[in-house]
């Protein structure tokens, strides 16, 4: 019985390091794309029963945020909360920036921190993309300067910008219905 427990327990570990792996690959930080040259994730959408990774789910809000442009996707080795594939944490991750947020107000941030545009995580279920939500707005309480538009869907959370106007971020409120 305790040999069946071990090898469940194994193969459980491996599917979670195979669902934190990023298919469309490792992304590069030093490069800023539209996502329109992500390729077409039309394919993607229509197959409504497989998530999104976090790269296709920024080119699916790019298309309709012409202001969104990709940032990078993250890996195990360099996400920043290192929750990738870990449990309860993210399966992919990618950021983005919105051209709408002025420079000025972002001088000497990271070209991938949320206050340039946002990020996309992507959790197994529902619950844990909720979780993360009201985890950071619990943090984002005690630290106005943390706060953050959230919005999620299925197992998406889509992290906005608390540069973005209301209506800006709306704009993004609106995209992640569509996903």
């Amino acid at each position: 019985m305790m040999h069946i427990r071990i090898i469940v327990a194994g193969l459980a570990f491996a599917g979670v390091l195979l669902v934190g792996c990023d298919s469309a690959g490792s992304g590069d930080a030093s490069s800023i794309e539209s996502p329109k040259s992500t390729g077409s994730v039309g394919a993607a959408l229509a197959e409504k029963s497989e998530t999104l990774t976090a790269r296709q789910a920024v080119a699916a809000l790019g298309e309709s945020i012409p202001e969104l442009r990709f940032v990078q996707v993250y890996t195990e080795a360099n996400d920043p909360n290192h929750l990738l594939g870990r449990p309860g944490g993210y399966t992919s991750k990618a950021a983005f920036s919105d051209s709408r947020v002025a420079s000025a107000t972002v001088e000497g941030l990271d070209k991938d921190a949320i206050e340039r545009g946002g990020s996309v995580e992507v959790f197994a279920t529902e619950d844990e993309a909720k979780s993360r939500a009201e985890y950071i707005e619990t943090i984002a309480k005690s630290m106005p300067f943390a706060t953050e538009y959230h919005y999620t869907v299925d197992g998406i959370l889509v992290r906005v910008s608390r540069l973005l106007t209301p209506s800006q971020a709306k704009d993004y409120e609106t995209a992640v219905k569509s996903l």
